[in-house]
């Protein structure tokens, strides 16, 4: 069974770039099949997990959300009663 090939590009940050040579160093594999590997388990997650419980790598938190964020911080409201029954278990 012959298998088809392409070729993709994308740009990814400094730092994920040296975890990835970081990696496969360690592993002796080729980046092509860890990022094959990698993109094929993410991809299926996604067709596979409800879409709520997939949390992103990373969040973006607007100067808006952030203000909000540290406001909730600085001022915590009063824990749930479903909240308090899962800490007292």
């Amino acid at each position: 069974m012959t298998v088809g090939l392409t070729q993709i590009s994308a740009n990814i940050s400094v730092e994920t770039k040296q975890r990835m040579e970081q990696y496969v160093r360690a592993h002796g594999m080729k980046e092509s099949h860890l990022i094959e590997t990698a993109l094929l388990h993410h991809l299926r997650a996604l067709d596979e997990l409800p879409e709520d419980i997939v949390i992103p790598p990373v969040l973006k938190v607007t100067h808006e959300s952030g203000e909000r964020l540290l406001q909730r911080l600085e001022t915590p409201s009063a824990p749930s009663a479903a909240m308090k029954a899962l800490f007292d278990d």
